[in-house]
């Protein structure tokens, strides 16, 4: 495995892989709100759980080559031909492919390109950066996610035209910003591209990830975050009529931009106060993630309702950050971050695929939706629970 180098944090390089993943994520969040307004306007509200599966199902399906792929390669070529792949999607979209299916390919595209944008990190930047650099990642993301969820609520309000237009105007300079990203030494040349080969290695490296300590309390940590942040997305759409009556494709999208906000603060301060030498101090943010999902469903003012995804966000911030960069100094140092991520990938994508199946099993047996928060305020207290407990209380 080639040596990490470490390089500024203010870098040419590390500006384009940023460029690069905040114009990429505000497409991917500008569209989805794009796909939405779609689905409902065609009558079919029922299908908007089933376009995020779409999304979601091939990162647990191609899992097991992605990873390989992504330590294969340069990963800045890697995250180009996922970007490519994302065009693509958002084109047949434009053009009137049906909306699961074309989500569904720029869900393949964010596959490959995964693995790659964080696994690059962990070339670039020793243990000592990696947690900041990790938060400007998620700071760009996060951002992105903002601005994306905004306009593509506006935009799908008023233009369904402009909208796609400015997402493959995003993905598209993503792509020419992904050949300015250098081009680092592949960290696994001498893979082999043979299915059952790469399943066998692909179950192994899970093995050995949840061998690790770090590595498992990150996995289970992430997974819960993302399943549950995923769910919560989607019931806004529904909760936002019944809480607040407000019918618009905005008001979903606006509360969905305080939580991008409110990640960019809890990723602000993971990189002050917390290091991969106390990464226990996340749970702090993990654990209080419950109790204010619980007072979302208290609350009937559109202001309220703001200041309490804020807080969501904050805490999910300050959470996942630390655990993204311990997941990816262990993996660097055992099995190769571009396969580490890939295994996150699988099993944060099996929890979101459970989380919202689960709310959409809900929705179809006609439980109310103030129902379904509250259920979903305690699923998520009781997880993060058990993971500190079996963090902090058997001491591992």
């Amino acid at each position: 495995m080639e040596p990490t180098q470490d390089r500024s944090l203010l870098s040419p390089g590390m500006a384009a892989v940023l460029l690069a993943q905040f114009l990429s994520a505000l497409a991917d969040n500008a569209i989805l709100i794009a796909a939405i307004a779609i689905v409902k306007a065609q009558g079919k509200g029922s299908l908007v759980p089933l376009l995020q599966e779409s999304f979601v199902v091939p990162f647990v399906l191609l899992a097991p080559f992605v990873g390989q792929f992504a330590d294969r390669f340069p990963k800045g070529r890697v995250m180009l031909i996922g970007n490519l792949l994302k065009l693509s999607g958002a084109l047949g979209m434009a053009l009137g492919l049906d909306p699961l299916f074309a989500y569904n390919l720029i869900g393949v595209g964010a596959t490959l390109y995964s693995p790659a944008k964080y696994g690059i990190l962990a070339q670039m930047f020793g243990a000592e950066k990696l947690v900041r650099a990790n938060g400007m990642m998620e700071g760009s993301t996060i951002v992105a996610i903002l601005l994306g969820v905004l306009l593509g609520g506006w935009l799908s309000d008023h233009s369904l035209n402009r909208a796609f237009l400015g997402v493959i105007l995003c993905y598209g300079i993503a792509a020419v910003a992904n050949l300015l990203i250098p081009r680092l030494p592949p960290e696994n040349p001498d893979v082999v591209f043979h299915p059952m080969t790469l399943i066998k290695q692909f179950a192994s490296s899970i093995r050995l990830l949840f061998g690790n300590p770090d590595a498992r309390f990150s996995l289970i940590g992430t997974s819960v975050f993302w399943g549950s942040g995923t769910t919560l997305r989607l019931m806004l759409f529904a909760w936002v009529p019944v809480a607040l009556h407000i019918t618009d494709n905005q008001t979903p999208a606006y509360l969905m931009g305080a939580v991008s906000i409110g990640i960019v603060f809890g990723a602000l301060i993971a990189g002050i106060s917390i290091t991969l030498a106390n990464a226990n101090r996340a749970l702090i943010g993990g654990l209080l993630l419950g109790p204010v999902i619980l007072l979302l469903s208290l609350i009937s003012d559109l202001r309220l309702a703001a200041v309490a995804m804020l807080l969501v966000g904050i805490c999910g911030g300050s959470f996942v950050v630390p655990l993204n960069a311990l997941l990816q100094e262990r993996g660097h140092r055992s099995i190769g971050a571009g396969n580490a991520l890939a295994v996150q990938n699988f099993v944060e994508n099996i929890a979101m695929l459970l989380f919202v199946g689960a709310y959409s099993l809900a929705a179809s047996a006609g439980l109310a939706i103030d129902a379904s928060v509250e259920g979903f305020g305690f699923l998520l207290l009781a997880s993060m629970g058990a993971l500190a407990w079996l963090r902090i209380g058997r001491r591992e």
